[in-house]
């Protein structure tokens, strides 16, 4: 039943666009012969609809229309192959009106008559080359060619003259002429008339044609989405409305799966996700560019979409909880038109988040605070975790390269930490695409940047400078921290680091406001001392 309701779906175009143009008095012949095209298929799938029990569907078929009526006129008034504008003519059929026919008679014996009328000048001046032609400038005209023109009677009208040829009038020509361009001039306005009468019969039946409409319309959606959950092996989610976990196994993106199927994309990796209203309110999510976190993020938005319009979804269980709204910060662009950048634009968009998101709801966060100086962004990107543990309890994935957020983890009970795995292989890496628990210690940024194709010459310099900073932050910590607080060497560089007390202390002493270029050098030796 559900190939049979595709099939008979096909070729249906978008009713609604169609009555709007029609409405509007925008539609052209074509326009309304495809609205007829599609109310021929409706029958079909009515009837294909009256087979089934499922209720709704039931529904469906009720409220539709055959509107076999609307269709009837449609196809008796324009002609099977219309011309798109109504100024080419020959778009009403015969037989809908009279006077139309009639004219459409002169119209058609036009041809004829002035063959004859060029038979009969030609006998009557002896010219056999005169020819009676058409342009849209002069109408019709008799041409005589220069050699000729000593047989031309007194009684031609002279019209223009050309290089080899001159092209006459007679009185008889006029007055046929007359006639024809009166005829089809007519026959335009005729037509064009019984055509706006078709587009108000047809927009008074607005009210059937869009009931239909969105009756097929969702036909059409529960068809397509039940064909794709039976072929790629969709799974029915189960609600729990008592309390507020998304439990999602083997998860996948219905998109970027179906690119792999179609031998586009590489072998799509399944993930599972675990969020709660208590132990796994926040997850944050580390790992490389183009390691997978900002598709996890988005799957798992369609997956909730699609199990709450009533869809299968893409996974192999799914156990979720009602979801109020969705709100995603992923990806960023200047708003140049508005004056804002790109910073800007993503602080609008989390603000807004921040200020609507209810414990009901799925946050998507995706690299926060990239679009300015990192200890700025790196302190937005903590306090807004702060914010949505403490205050929206919002369940909410949060992908970012701060790898200093993953210390929330063991403050705030309902933060966790996960990361998309990566194979180190021979000075490369693979992206395993696969999402674990845990936080990821390191970000192969370089390794992303050689797989795009950087110079060797600026990939090995970067691991240079990588080194000596990695190096230099160690060395930095050893002198610095205190022994019941020195940290073990982490092979991530943060940007946090240990500050001895004295420097600290000796820093709170200073009044920046009153300091002059030359203490502040004095300062900044004395303390480069104290960290040698």
């Amino acid at each position: 039943a559900r190939e049979e309701l595709r099939r008979a779906l096909d070729g249906v175009l978008d009713l609604e666009r169609l009555l709007s143009r029609v409405t509007l008095e925008t539609a052209n012949p074509r326009d309304v012969l495809a609205l007829a095209a599609s109310l021929g298929k409706i029958p079909a799938v009515r009837a294909t609809l009256a087979r089934l029990s499922t209720e709704r569907l039931r529904t469906l078929h009720a409220s539709s229309d055959e509107l076999g009526d609307l269709r009837e006129r449609i196809e008796k008034t324009i002609v099977s192959e219309p011309p798109i504008w109504l100024n080419d003519g020959g778009v009403i059929q015969n037989g809908i009106n009279e006077e139309l026919d009639e004219l459409r008679d002169l119209s058609r014996n036009s041809k004829q008559h002035l063959a004859q009328i060029e038979q009969r000048e030609r006998q009557r001046t002896g010219i056999s080359s005169l020819k009676v032609k058409f342009n849209s400038i002069f109408g019709y005209y008799l041409e005589v060619s220069k050699s000729n023109l000593h047989h031309v009677p007194a009684d031609y009208e002279r019209k223009q003259t050309l290089v080899n040829a001159e092209r006459f009038t007679t009185p008889e020509l006029k007055e046929y002429e007359s006639k024809i361009l009166d005829a089809q001039e007519k026959i335009v306005e005729i037509e064009r008339r019984l055509f706006a009468e078709l587009r108000v019969a047809i927009a008074g039946e607005a009210t059937r044609i869009r009931q239909t409409a969105l009756a097929l319309a969702e036909v059409d959606v529960l068809a397509a989405l039940a064909h794709i959950a039976a072929l790629r092996n969709y799974c029915r989610p189960q609600f729990d409305t008592s309390g507020g976990d998304i439990e999602i196994l083997a998860g996948r993106h219905p998109v970027i799966e179906q690119q792999e199927l179609s031998g586009v994309g590489d072998r799509f990796v399944p993930n599972d996700l675990f969020l709660n209203s208590t132990t796994h309110t926040i997850l944050v999510l580390t790992g490389p560019n183009m390691g997978g976190k900002s598709t996890y993020l988005r799957q798992t938005a369609l997956i909730v979409i699609l199990a709450q319009i009533g869809s299968f979804v893409p996974a192999r269980s799914a156990r979720l909880s009602v979801i109020d709204r969705v709100f995603t910060r992923i990806g960023a662009s200047d708003n140049l038109a508005r004056g804002r950048s790109t910073f800007m634009v993503e602080m609008t968009e989390t603000a807004a988040i921040l200020h609507t998101a209810t414990p009901r709801s799925l946050v998507l966060l995706d690299e926060i605070g990239r679009g300015t100086a990192t200890y700025d962004g790196l302190a937005i990107a903590w306090a807004a975790i702060e914010y949505l543990h403490a205050r929206t309890r919002a369940k909410t994935l949060f992908a970012t390269h701060y790898f200093e957020l993953t210390e929330l983890a063991e403050r705030l009970s309902g933060v966790k930490n996960y990361h998309v795995s990566v194979k180190e292989t021979g000075g490369g890496i693979v992206f395993l695409r696969k999402v674990e628990p845990g936080a990821a210690d390191r970000s192969y940024g370089i390794e992303v940047a050689k797989l795009a194709g950087l110079p060797n010459e600026v990939i090995e310099r970067a691991r240079e400078v990588l080194a000596e900073h990695e190096s230099a932050e160690l060395r930095l910590t050893d002198h610095l921290a205190s022994d019941d607080l020195r940290p073990a060497p982490a092979a991530q560089l943060t940007i946090f680091t240990a500050i001895s007390q004295p420097v600290l202390e000796r820093l709170r002493e200073v009044d920046l406001n009153h300091l002059t270029p030359l203490e502040a050098l004095n300062l900044l030796a004395e303390l480069k001392k104290q960290v040698d």
